[in-house]
């Protein structure tokens, strides 16, 4: 297993968030399995030249999102999901995600097909 992250402090996104995301798109992708055990805080904070402070709140919103488990004396580990499970995930983050935008593409006054049409014209993957 190997934990890939990077932060852009020029972002919009938060820090905590930038992680989160990476981290749940991870478990989501199967690159991180369930019961691997996530690097120290402290390691991740020194190697990303962040507060650890930081870190801790990303690992909070993970946990309480039920990606990741701590276990006292232990470290965090990556729940064991199922494929149902991973998809709901999935789902729900890209919903949340996009849901904070839609009143904006309202505003804009997109349509659901002009939408559709933005995406498949953006959409690169």
């Amino acid at each position: 297993m190997e934990l890939k992250l990077s932060v852009l402090n020029t972002s919009d996104i938060p820090i905590y968030q930038q992680l989160y995301d990476q981290i749940a798109a991870q478990i989501i992708r199967g690159e991180l399995v369930g019961g691997c055990c996530l690097p120290p805080i402290r390691t991740i904070a020194s190697e990303l030249g962040i507060s650890v402070i930081t870190i801790k709140r990303a690992w909070e919103e993970l946990e309480r999102d039920r990606f990741i488990t701590t276990m006292v004396g232990r470290g965090c580990f990556v729940i064991e999901l199922t494929p149902d499970e991973l998809a709901r995930k999935r789902d729900t983050l890209a919903l949340q995600r996009f849901s904070k935008e839609i009143p904006l593409f309202r505003s804009l006054g997109l349509s659901k097909n002009d939408l559709v049409s933005l995406i498949d014209r953006f959409y690169i993957g």
